[in-house]
């Protein structure tokens, strides 16, 4: 099982106070005394000064939400991010998109290697360190959402396919679909029932239809598959847009995929309509289901007739349905599971509502261990979460979610895991009146076991979905820290939202001390966090 350590962030957070709860006050000139002289010389021009924001209210930082008769004030939640350290909760204009204004931190940075070993060392908050910072360029796409400057390309153009796809042959263990777009059309099996390697070959381009599926479930406990799916760098897959199904591709329990590009050529998985000039806009969403790992680690929640579960994940029994493909599960035992890597990879115009509440999201993690990795990837406009976690240990570095419908980051059902480097710069239309840069929950069982349990580290959190209330939702007695962030939200929103479902005074649940009987470490906690809120 994973071990976390929490000192680090609770050692000061009954007595510290944020220094700079208020903003300064910048003293004015005063007027002096005039010399009144025959020939007076030019008067210098004035220092142009910056106003000084007032200092933000509890009423405008926070949103208080009653969940069975149970609330957190807006006091109480401003007075939890008050107890941390080198918190600014009244910033101002200290963004220009998703970089900030300069190379001066928004506030103090605290060091998250303290958190563990897969956190880096920075001495920065948010997730880039000044404006000039390069390391999200070139393998990202750009958009209203976010722009990461450079040489990146747009979303909405066409990936680099390359030409000859007339002449261009498909690999062993693909059909031929023939031409779409000038491209060569090479469909993967429904099935991939033994190991599989996708090459980069100029004009040609990789087409699923349907459910498309990497090996089959070996259930919670069983032996790896041995099956693969390559995917070497600069590839382009695309869901077929010539039938009405839903198109997805899913990894089984025991099964892997190794889609590993490179900065300058990066995987993309995307709609076929992307493959036309001017086949997509910034607005496009929904067009195929997405991406779906399923691994073998514990997960809280346990379909009927299975669990419960522990603090350890050790039922063997324990599993649950993954969301939107009815059939197929996912958790087991194996903390350290691994279902294979995803680097330098986009994941374009995804999500599609199966049913109310039963959704496919850009990038689905269900019980996923920590043997998967996942660096620098980028979920775009998918129709509604960027990436969700169910359970599982998998941690994720340099992941970016731009113009998500829904959330950006949801994690629930007992993911335990770190998270650094990320970004979630969310739809300024169309987005959902529930949309989070991150909802945390435990789906209103808060005691489960697992418990939910999460880290994050130099995160940039961008709220401008206009009918949100908030930027961070956390719910469901969830166990959360949050350290070197940078979260704005647009005029009329709140930055936090923190809801406890059960319990009453000290003992609800997502603010109450800490219990080992329950897996509990105690209240969130914030440090070294920069919050601009409400259009400041």
């Amino acid at each position: 099982m994973l071990s976390f350590s929490r000192h680090h962030f609770l050692a000061g957070t009954a007595c510290l106070l944020l220094a700079a709860c208020g903003a300064d006050d910048v003293a004015s000139p005063g007027a002096g005394a005039i010399d009144v002289i025959v020939n007076p010389a030019p008067a210098p021009s004035p220092t142009p000064t910056t106003p000084t924001p007032s200092p933000i209210t509890a009423a405008q930082f926070a949103v208080a939400t009653n969940q069975s008769g149970v609330t957190i004030t807006q006091e109480e939640q401003f007075a939890l991010v008050n107890a941390g350290t080198n918190n600014n909760v009244s910033g101002a204009g200290g963004l220009n998109g998703i970089y900030p204004v300069s190379n001066t931190p928004l506030t103090t940075p605290s060091n998250p290697a303290t958190l563990g070993s897969f956190f880096t060392s920075t001495n920065f908050v948010g997730a880039v360190n000044g404006p000039n910072d390069t390391s999200f360029q070139d393998w990202t796409c750009n958009s209203s959402s976010a722009n990461f400057g450079g040489t990146t390309a747009a979303c909405t153009a066409v990936p680099n396919v390359g030409s000859g796809g007339s002449s261009a042959a498909c690999p062993t263990g693909t059909t031929d679909d023939g031409i779409v777009a000038t491209f060569r059309a090479c469909r993967l099996p429904a099935v991939i029932g033994a190991s599989l390697t996708l090459p980069k070959i100029a004009g040609v381009f990789y087409r699923f239809r349907g459910q498309t599926e990497v090996g089959v479930d070996v259930g919670s406990t069983g032996a790896d598959s041995g099956v693969t799916l390559t995917i070497e760098p600069g590839v382009v897959l695309a869901a077929d847009s010539s039938e009405a199904s839903n198109d997805l591709l899913l990894v089984n329990r025991g099964s892997r995929i190794n889609a590993v590009g490179t900065a300058a050529a990066p995987i993309i998985f995307t709609s076929q309509q992307n493959l036309s000039n001017n086949g997509v806009s910034d607005s496009t969403q929904g067009q195929w289901g997405g991406l779906i790992l399923l691994g073998r680690a514990p997960t809280a929640v346990c379909a009927a007739g299975t669990g419960p579960n522990n603090a350890a994940g050790t039922s063997p029994t324990c599993q649950a349905p993954i969301e939107g493909v009815p059939g197929r599960f996912y958790g087991g035992t194996n903390q350290a599971d691994n279902s294979g890597n995803l680097q330098y990879v986009q994941i374009r115009y995804t999500g599609i509502a199966i049913s109310e509440g039963n959704e496919l999201q850009g990038l689905t993690l269900g019980g996923t261990g920590s043997g998967t990795t996942i660096d620098h990837v980028q979920s775009h406009n998918s129709a509604d979460d960027g990436i969700e976690i169910f359970g599982g240990t998998t941690n994720l570095k340099y992941f970016v979610v731009t113009g998500s419908d829904d959330d950006a980051f949801d994690v629930d059902n007992g993911w335990r895991g770190f998270m650094q480097f990320i970004i979630a710069a969310q739809k300024a239309g169309g987005a959902t009146a529930d949309s989070f840069a991150t909802e945390i929950d435990s789906n209103g069982a808060e005691d489960l076991l697992p418990r939910t349990y999460g880290r994050y580290a130099n995160f940039t959190f961008i709220q401008t979905a206009p009918s949100a209330p908030a930027a961070i939702r956390l719910r469901g007695g969830a166990d959360f820290a949050f350290v070197n962030g940078v979260v704005k939200t647009a005029s009329g929103q709140a930055c936090i939202n923190l809801i406890a479902g059960a319990g009453s005074g000290d003992t609800r649940t997502t603010i109450r001390p800490a219990n080992a009987d329950l897996q509990d470490v105690g209240p969130p906690t914030f440090n070294s966090v920069y919050f601009q809120c409400q259009g400041r």
